[in-house]
């Protein structure tokens, strides 16, 4: 296996390249909603030198927050891509909205990432949406480091923030700083391997640093830190171990090398502390990207398929290797028009080079290159090896896709994105605007997997879907500002789904004779329920050609369209194993559309007498509450079918925090509730739970409905 500096020999550098590959850091910036993503980015924006002033939030100045919606609402929408460099270093970096209906943005974001910083309140500490990005980063083994920002906030509580990350979310944190102070009296940090005081002068907006000795009062605090990091690189470093057991204490110089190690294995978790608002402690965060977060060249292994036998296969990073990359993210520009975003995997994309989509099997063209910031662009001839960029030109590609070289194809990991749960009806508002309308929701459905379109056929009417209010409300917006296209909008309608609840089973004949060739189809089904989030299984127990195995697939075909369409109520059919057990067929009339309106004949039979319930999507709330407001809002919540999961009167100076469960469908128009009940003093964030079975009264009037 070839490690290390060895790596570096193996491959040879494209000459055009400006960055060496081991000086590369792919990162993206995550947290829950409002704990300080997007200041951070704009003050790294500012200390590298691409940006000669701050941008703010809350002023809608921020380089990040380049969409109207983001600016007007003061949070991040979209994931916006940028380039900046420090300590000639390279680090690409994105910046990921932390609202749960655009947890898409994050998903395919962290995909073609290769480290993270993920940012913590240090006063809300572990929220619910630092769970689910947390959980996407485990899904793509993006090593992190934690940054608990906000450390001039009242009730700030750096040791809380740790114990939460190791007790909530199950990882190893190690505290490469110390904050000196907090609340008001936060100065600076203590830097535990250097060994040495760090304090941030406001006046020079924290650009200017002095470094002193350590305060006597927290001398103990780092000795008791050093030690904890010792004691976790111990378990995991053979290097650290064996000085460990002799009670040597390693040099700053073998130190390092540990953590990067440990950290790029996904054992330990970095933390460091900051003011990113009051711009103490960033330029410290940029040296522990560059330290200790991958390279490219860490990610030594880039694994995928053959896309024609469908074989594993590994290519490596460098800029003489074959050209793979992943798309990542489409948008639609005013001015370029289609934008496909990719990061380049191995080998070195150039303007006007002939690229392969193996998912369409067509070649496509590479127009321009495009070095993005933010919404703002930068003319590049080529993207090397282990880089991110935008390119034009690419008709036929989604978000997803792999273009690769011809000669030599290879099909990467995908993405996989959360069903909507959300949707309404949508026409236009005359109709000379309908082709207008349809084409601008075909573009903002390619760049957003989680928006779909579909039209209803018993009703005739065009129904979008997504992952919340806010979600939809964007769409919508959108649509009026940049294509101009008005529209009528229904209420907002819950994405329930069916379920089966005890086995059942079908003998259906399709026959039809209508004078020369006929039609038949014949199919023996057997359903059993499973548990919630299991999907949809087929399998064929079909013995002795009873179904020629050509017809198969048909019935397969039948049955899966069936369950898109559902059986009671009109909603997606899930969580059950379908087993084809007989069958007949004639060998002139049977035909592949006789099998499948067979198929879907006996999935509809079957389902019937196996029983069935609607499921309906489950959030999980957290409310955060000055006290005295506490039993108004459980009150609330109990009204609304909610199950309260936990009370944390912990949660800050007479502020509680409320965890619960709560039915989608009893959740619209909340947000102005929980301002009329707290008198705007309670804030809320919710996410997508599970599916639970809805209760008999409802389902009933639901099936009365359609």
């Amino acid at each position: 296996m070839i490690t290390g500096s060895d790596k570096e020999k193996f491959y040879r550098e494209d000459p055009g390249r400006k960055i060496g590959l081991k000086n590369v850091r792919n990162i993206g910036i995550m947290a829950h909603i409002d704990a300080g993503k997007t200041t951070l980015s704009e003050r790294i924006l500012y200390y590298s030198g691409i940006s000669y002033k701050m941008g703010e939030v809350h002023e809608g100045t921020a380089t990040m927050d380049w969409m109207a919606q983001e600016q007007e609402r003061g949070i991040t929408i979209t994931s916006a891509a940028t380039t900046c460099t420090w300590k000639e270093h390279r680090i690409n970096l994105i910046d990921t909205p932390g609202h749960v209906d655009f947890t898409a943005e994050v998903e395919r974001s962290l995909r073609v990432l290769d480290g993270a910083v993920a940012v913590f309140c240090a006063v809300g500490k572990v929220q619910p949406q630092t769970e689910t990005v947390w959980r996407q980063a485990q899904k793509y083994h993006v090593p992190i480091v934690a940054l608990v920002n906000k450390m001039d906030r009242i009730g700030a509580d750096f040791a809380g923030v740790i114990k939460d990350i190791k007790f909530k979310l199950g990882a190893t944190p190690v505290a490469l700083q110390l904050p000196i102070g907090k609340e008001a009296d936060f100065v600076g940090v203590i830097d535990v391997i250097e060994k040495r005081a760090i304090y941030f002068d406001g006046d020079e907006f924290g650009a200017k640093m002095r470094v002193e000795e350590i305060p006597a009062a927290y001398q103990e605090d780092v000795d008791n830190a050093f030690s904890m990091l010792i004691e976790c690189l111990a378990e995991v470093d053979e290097e650290i171990m064996e000085l460990f057991l002799e009670n040597k204490i390693p040099s700053k110089e073998i130190l390092k090398p540990a953590i990067r190690r440990a950290v790029v294995k996904g054992d330990i978790v970095p933390v460091v502390c900051a003011s990113a608002f009051k711009n103490k402690g960033v330029q410290c965060v940029l040296d522990v990207i560059v330290d200790y977060l991958p390279s490219p060249l860490d990610i030594w292994d880039i694994h995928g398929i053959d896309p024609k036998t469908e074989t594993p296969l590994t290519r490596h990073v460098g800029d003489m290797q074959p050209f793979s990359a992943l798309v990542f993210k489409i948008m639609t520009d005013p001015y370029v028009g289609k934008l496909a975003f990719f990061r380049v995997y191995s080998g070195v994309a150039a303007t006007g080079k002939s690229v392969l989509n193996p998912r369409t099997r067509k070649r496509e063209r590479l127009g321009r290159l495009l070095q993005m910031h933010a919404n703002s662009r930068e003319e590049r001839d080529a993207v090397y090896s282990g880089d991110i960029a935008a390119a034009v030109g690419l008709k036929n590609v989604t978000t997803g896709d792999t273009i690769c070289i011809e000669d030599e194809p290879i099909v990467l990991e995908t993405m996989t994105f959360p069903e909507p749960v959300i949707s309404i009806a949508i026409e236009p508002k005359s109709s000379a605007e309908r082709d207008k309308l349809y084409k601008a929701l075909g573009a903002l459905s390619d760049e957003d997997p989680t928006f779909n379109i579909r039209s209803d056929e018993e009703t005739g009417q065009t129904v979008i879907s997504g992952m919340g209010e806010l979600h939809l409300e964007i769409i919508l917006d959108r649509l009026v500002r940049e294509f101009k296209v008005e529209s009528n909008t229904g209420k907002p309608e819950v994405a329930y789904r069916e379920a089966i609840i005890r086995k059942g089973d079908s003998n259906a004949k399709f026959v039809r004779q209508s004078g020369g060739r006929g039609q038949y189809g014949h199919v023996v089904l057997t359903l059993e329920p499973r548990d919630r989030s299991y999907g949809v299984t087929i399998e064929n127990k079909v013995v002795g050609g009873n179904i020629p195995k050509e017809y198969i697939k048909s019935v397969e075909k039948g049955i899966t369209e069936a369950a898109q369409t559902g059986v009671l109520a009109g909603y997606p059919l899930t969580d059950f194993h379908a087993v084809i057990v007989d069958g007949s067929y004639h060998p002139v009339d049977s035909s592949e559309m006789a099998f499948k309106i067979a198929g879907s004949m006996a999935l509809k039979e079957a389902a019937k007498k196996a029983g069935l319930v609607l499921l309906e999507p489950i959030m999980a709330v957290e409310m955060v509450t000055p006290d005295e407001h506490m039993g108004d809002l459980i009150g609330d919540i109990t009204s609304r079918r909610g199950t309260i999961v936990e009370v944390d009167s912990d949660a800050g100076e007479n502020q509680t925090k409320i965890t619960a469960n709560v039915p989608l469908s009893e959740l619209f128009g909340y947000a102005t509730a929980i301002r009329s009940l707290s008198r705007g003093r309670a804030s809320y964030s919710m996410e997508p739970s599970h599916f639970d079975q809805t209760p008999k009264s409802i389902q009933d009037k639901i099936t009365e409905r359609k």
